[in-house]
């Protein structure tokens, strides 16, 4: 049987080929120095910082501006894996991340942040929805053994920092809050 799919599709088929492959092989090939993890009973989530070089060849092989590309190479990237390792719904919201350092907290760019710079530097649409697909999700809810990934966006900070994340659990979000810590994270340059 044939199966036609629209550009979209196959746009979002790609792009997911692209993460999913980046996870198999974050998952299954010798440990990156630069690669941070938590993992305990209940959930993994492991951290890896891109160079600012990677970002813009991942960007540039889909077209994006010069323009585009030059504003994201002065962003710390994060690409986030978390896997649900419980058998009760893990509810992830990215408003309980918090990243902090010996300076204070250190504002995550939102998924706002960004709509509104692409819209000040009159970015298509297209490119809009294609970066927003490689971002983490804002909120999700995990269940059993399920994986999900995508990128944090931080200002670029040269100090170490710490990330605390909190998740609430079970069907009702009633469940016994799981609390992570991950420190000494470094950006890449």
């Amino acid at each position: 049987m044939l199966v036609m799919l629209n550009l979209k599709q196959i746009k979002f088929f790609s792009i997911g080929l692209v993460f999913y492959y980046s996870f198999i092989t974050f998952e299954t090939h010798a440990k990156p120095t630069n690669q941070y993890q938590y993992s305990d009973k209940k959930v993994r989530i492991r951290l890896l910082p891109r160079t600012p070089e990677q970002m813009a060849a991942f960007y540039e092989g889909r077209g994006f501006s010069k323009e585009m590309i030059n504003r994201l190479k002065q962003v710390c990237f994060i690409t986030t894996g978390i896997h649900n390792k419980t058998q009760q719904i893990l509810w992830h919201n990215l408003t309980h991340w918090h990243f902090t350092n010996k300076n204070g907290n250190i504002k995550r760019y939102t998924r706002q942040y960004w709509k509104n710079e692409w819209k000040k530097m009159r970015i298509s649409l297209a490119h809009q929805s294609t970066f927003r697909w490689t971002l983490l999700p804002d909120e999700l809810d995990f269940r059993a053994n399920e994986h999900e990934g995508g990128n944090i966006t931080l200002p670029f900070t040269s100090e170490p920092f710490t990330l605390t994340a909190r998740f609430k659990t079970g069907k009702d979000k009633a469940g016994m809050p799981i609390e992570i810590k991950i420190e000494n994270i470094q950006c890449r340059r």
